[in-house]
């Protein structure tokens, strides 16, 4: 073989190699996209670049790899909704309260399927793998709940963040907790929203936008 044959041939060898590279870099790629959602999207915002990102989320996929995630029981997803409905109810007299309880349950229903509840950013981390597309909901619902802690969050915020938190447990739950629409702004002369609409099932309205103050799934 000529030494120009011997180029030809390690050339055509280093473009099938690149080749290949680049199109397990894409298919890696369109996997994270689809597992992530919006959450590759903005940590790939957040990041220096669109590597570092990717390398973050297949780190995330490792971390929730190693939990042990227990699915609930049919009498656990019936105490949460039941709880979820009373907390709705309670909105109506004292809607900061609610707020706060409903960051409690929202971390109850975590630990209990099996996620971390130490620190927010590392909750948010590991969940993000298997409710990725809800997590905009938790975090404005969280980010309230924080301005509520300090006295900072108007009545018709506290009813945003009921409605978000609805949305991340519909999600863990695999359900909507309760078929009634979420606290209305309606205010009474008091100050204090009227009773939550109460909506029949079939009413419901059948598909959402994601990533809305209503974005519930119903199942």
């Amino acid at each position: 073989m000529s030494p120009t044959q011997i180029i030809v041939v390690i050339l055509a060898v280093l473009v099938i190699a690149a080749l290949a590279v680049a199109a397990r870099t894409v298919a890696r790629r369109r996997s994270l996209r689809d597992r992530f959602g919006p959450e590759y999207d903005r940590v790939v915002a957040e990041r220096d670049s669109r590597t570092a990102a990717e390398r973050e989320l297949r780190d995330r996929e490792r971390r929730h790899a190693e939990l042990t995630l227990t699915p609930l029981s049919p009498e656990s997803r019936a105490r949460y909704a039941a709880a979820w409905e009373e907390l709705q109810v309670r909105f109506v007299d004292s809607p900061a309260d609610a707020v706060g309880d409903a960051d409690e349950l929202v971390t109850r229903l975590v630990a209990e399927r099996g996620y971390p509840t130490g620190d927010f950013s590392d909750q948010i981390a590991h969940l993000s793998v298997e409710h990725a597309r809800t997590l905009t909901h938790y975090r404005d619902a969280h980010e309230i709940h924080l301005r509520n802690t300090r006295g900072e969050a108007s009545t018709e915020e506290l009813r945003q963040a009921v409605v978000h938190y609805r949305a991340l447990v519909a999600d863990l739950l695999g359900e909507d907790p309760v078929q009634a629409r979420p606290p209305a702004p309606r205010q009474s002369d008091e100050g204090l929203p009227d009773q939550p609409e109460q909506r029949h099932p079939e009413e419901q309205e059948p598909e959402r936008r994601p990533d809305t103050p209503h974005d519930v799934t119903n199942r």
